[in-house]
């Protein structure tokens, strides 16, 4: 159930909150809450330790745990009138404050949730070497390829076996046809696919498919065209 403190700025206020404050650590429970930061915002200055004695040492906790995440040095303001305090309450009722493990760990209470640029690029250097570099992906290519045989004799359907049985990484084999050369000589036209870190077809052609065993019914292999895709 929602607690009402009223005129926080007057000795009737104070004595309020002092008697409320009675056993108690904090505002809401035993760990520091935005209840106790809006609170404490509508607070002058620290209670006399002498009339408000839970005030006081109330007081004290919430400054200390708010210096530790204000490293830097107050040169102190003030705040005048009712209308600027009850600004105060409001903007810090709206602060993003973490407050889940506050008992064991001071340096979790974020106010304003908002990282300095040093912070940011810290925590991206702190992401950058967790995550796993990426190995750069590679591009492929569509290549048309004229496979001729030595002469009309030589069997197609065998000349075709032996070039799809060249198996390497990065490489797929699509489809073909057998297109006319002439003087009843028929040369395959295949399609095929590659990883372009993966297979050179360049490389292919002179050491795997015009030597042995495939040169038994190759006699030349010829690029006819190369698309990236």
């Amino acid at each position: 159930m929602a607690v009402t403190f009223a005129d926080l700025h007057t000795e009737a206020g104070l004595k309020a909150l002092d008697a409320f404050l009675s056993g108690k650590s904090y505002i809401s429970g035993s760990q520091l809450t935005k209840d106790d930061v809006k609170v404490y915002a509508s607070v002058s200055g620290k209670p006399s330790a002498d009339l408000y004695p839970n005030a006081s040492k109330w007081y004290e906790a919430v400054s200390a745990k708010l210096a530790s995440s204000f490293p830097g040095k107050a040169v102190g303001v003030s705040i005048g009138g009712l209308a600027a305090v009850s600004a105060v309450e409001a903007k810090v009722a709206d602060l993003p404050l973490c407050f889940e493990d506050a008992a064991d760990d001071d340096d979790d209470l974020d106010l304003f949730g908002d990282e300095t640029e040093e912070e940011k690029k810290a925590a991206e250097a702190r992401e950058a070497a967790k995550a796993p570099a990426k190995k750069k992906e590679s591009g492929k290519s569509s290549v048309l390829m004229d496979i001729k045989p030595w002469d009309d004799e030589t069997d197609m359907k065998k000349l075709e076996e032996s070039v799809r049985s060249v198996e390497l990484p990065g490489l797929l084999w699509g489809a073909s046809k057998l297109v006319a050369v002439g003087y009843g000589i028929k040369k395959l036209q295949i399609m095929l696919t590659i990883v372009d870190d993966l297979v050179s077809v360049d490389t292919m052609i002179e050491e795997v498919l015009t030597v042995e065993p495939h040169n038994e019914y190759i006699q030349s292999c010829d690029i006819v065209a190369f698309n990236k895709i």
